[in-house]
């Protein structure tokens, strides 16, 4: 056999090879791990029946995971929350935001406290929660660090460790939860979606931990992939996936998340977050 007909052949081969790699996907660890697996399996099913070539859900084990496989290309697709999108955007020039939920450009932090620490309800930011305990939930959360912290060094002027007796970081929503209803912590801030979706889950016991303050609405959760998902596995590829998530109307894989719809999103409707991320130091280029 002829040399070039030899290349031609491996060409094709290669290409065929390069096609046939799953595109992975991965997402933020916001709850349970199994309840993420279970969860996001069968969104990668979709996916998979929507595009026509295998989808795979990957998971891992921190916020800052998800950015540094999103950044290596490990994945290709990831749902992140506001602040691990932006900085998984910086770290991939011409990344995009594709779609967020309906109610994702009016997201809320909901402070919540044991009960035992008397502190009811309020339109007005809580400040009965000075010298507490707090949890936040993982570092790198939108709404389980970044915009609470905002709000309370908005009120303060302060740092929370400058307001607060103690200060942690729970690692997810699901835990923030839990340690204020233990009482391990005194007050917390938490994902308002997981909290309603704990609290019909029977999860949540409300004599021993409330909703005490609810922060005004910002923009949070979004699927973003990368620039090149054309190239590696085919033309078209970027907007079918595109369609695909906006397309999405299976009740179960909606409420999963939970999520009425999906909606188009773009990387300017997260600059409040790159913004505010700047000004209390957490990215600082």
């Amino acid at each position: 056999m002829k040399k070039p007909i030899l290349a031609l052949i491996y060409l094709l081969l290669l290409s065929i090879a390069l096609f046939a790699q799953p595109l992975r996907f991965t997402a933020i660890p916001d709850q349970d791990t199994d309840r993420l697996q279970k969860r996001f399996s069968k969104i990668a099913g979709y996916l998979s029946d929507s595009l026509g070539i295998e989808v795979e859900y990957v998971p891992v084990k921190s916020y800052s995971a998800s950015v540094a496989a999103f950044t290596n290309n490990e994945v290709q697709l990831a749902w992140f929350g506001g602040l691990s999108g932006v900085r998984a955007r910086l770290a991939v020039p011409g990344a995009q935001a594709i779609a967020q939920g309906e109610e994702d450009p009016a997201f809320e932090t909901w402070f919540i406290a044991n009960t035992k620490t008397g502190i009811k309800m309020s339109e007005e930011f809580p400040d009965a929660i000075t010298g507490l305990t707090f949890t936040f939930g993982s570092k790198g959360s939108t709404s389980g660090r970044l915009m609470p912290e905002y709000f309370i060094r908005k009120h303060y002027n302060k740092e929370p460790r400058e307001v607060f007796r103690r200060v942690g970081f729970s690692g997810d929503h699901s835990k923030t939860i839990a340690l204020v209803q233990s009482g391990s912590y005194q007050a917390g801030a938490v994902n308002y979606k997981v909290w309603q979706k704990e609290l019909a889950a029977g999860n949540i016991d409300t004599t021993k931990v409330q909703v005490i303050w609810r922060t005004p609405p910002y923009p949070d959760y979004n699927w973003s992939a990368r620039p090149d998902l054309d190239e590696q596995f085919g033309k078209g590829t970027f907007s079918a996936l595109t369609r695909a998530l906006l397309n999405m109307q299976d009740p179960e894989l909606l409420n999963s998340f939970p999520r009425k719809s999906f909606i188009p999103a773009s990387n300017n409707d997260y600059e409040i977050i790159l913004n505010t991320a700047r000004q209390i130091g957490i990215i600082d280029k």
